[in-house]
């Protein structure tokens, strides 16, 4: 990692130019992660106790909610403790091990949006096949294939970045180990290497949304042909839930990281990965919660038993003490 590499400690700069907000961010970030981790393992409870939701779409938004809390826990932490903190140092290897984990986890979260734009065109186009084509070991292997080719893109830009010199400044302008922040810090960073980082995010991002949108063309090519109306709304409500959170994941994404870059969008771009950072998790599962009529239904068949349960396991530890 760098016999080039002069400085082994960051600053995470974060939001330490609004040092009057800090405790309200504090609040309002803590409140949130509680929130995904409630909401995202709300769902998985709900889709492992659910045989009835026991199919390759629900198992894709299983795998979907858990690596999302998995992303939240990388980045929100850490600033839940930055912001409470006036020791904001990271060293070299825990910054090279955040940025690896966190876009090994959102390439993840790609490539499994991808399989599942995939499963809804497998279920429309050919619904008689459909479990055939669409086997739990199908399912595990796009899953895997997912995790293995978005933490190697990952591996690839955590090596190209650290491999680089940094002597200009040891001050992120971010509350997270970035891509662009880090690597205005390099002294020594090429056309090439940067060429090379710009060509792995477009293959993450633009490439897995090339995927979906294929899927979508061939849906919709599928669904305006159906003779019912009430057969078209069905279709296309299967997959307005996905649909919706693709746009919000991709729009944030895209513009945080296919825009051109200079010294003055940091500051921009550290609000914006606010938003994909604890708004877009937080909202996938409300989307799909409150689109999604059999989800609702699991829901509510768990808080149903939390609430019988609650007062039991109450009564029980009073007959104990």
């Amino acid at each position: 990692m760098g016999n080039y590499t002069t400085v082994t400690m960051f600053l995470l700069w974060g939001f330490s130019s609004f040092p009057e907000l800090q405790h309200l961010l504090f609040i309002v970030i803590l409140l949130s992660h509680v929130t995904i981790l409630l909401a995202n393992a709300s769902i998985m409870v709900a889709i492992k106790l659910n045989h009835n939701l026991h199919t390759p779409m629900y198992f894709f938004l299983f795998a979907l909610s858990f690596s999302e809390t998995c992303t939240t826990m990388v980045i929100l932490p850490r600033l839940l403790v930055d912001l409470l903190s006036e020791n904001k140092d990271i060293s070299l290897h825990e910054c090279a091990t955040q940025m690896f984990f966190f876009f090994g986890l959102a390439a993840n979260n790609c490539f499994i949006l991808s399989a599942m734009s995939y499963d809804r065109y497998t279920a429309i186009h050919n619904p008689l096949h459909y479990p055939i084509l669409m086997t739990q070991k199908i399912c595990f292997q796009l899953i895997m294939a997912s995790g293995v080719v978005g933490f190697a893109v990952s591996l690839c830009i955590v090596i190209t970045i650290f491999n680089l010199s940094f002597c200009n400044s040891n001050i992120i302008q971010h509350f997270f180990c970035d891509i662009a922040p880090v690597v205005a810090l390099a002294c020594n960073c090429t056309f090439l290497q940067k060429m090379i980082l710009f060509a792995l995010t477009v293959f993450v991002l633009v490439g897995s949304f090339i995927l979906i949108m294929v899927s979508y063309v061939f849906i919709v090519s599928i669904v305006v042909k159906m003779p019912s109306a009430k057969g078209r709304y069905k279709t296309f409500s299967t997959c307005s839930s996905h649909f919706t959170v693709v746009f919000i994941h991709y729009g944030f994404a895209c513009f945080v990281y296919l825009r051109p870059k200079n010294g003055d969008t940091f500051r921009d771009d550290t609000l914006m990965a606010v938003t994909y950072t604890v708004l877009t998790p937080l909202l996938n599962p409300i989307i799909y919660s409150l689109r999604n009529k059999d989800m609702q239904t699991a829901l509510r068949k768990i808080l149903g038993h939390v609430i019988k349960g609650f007062p039991q396991m109450l009564n029980k530890r009073a007959r104990n003490t």
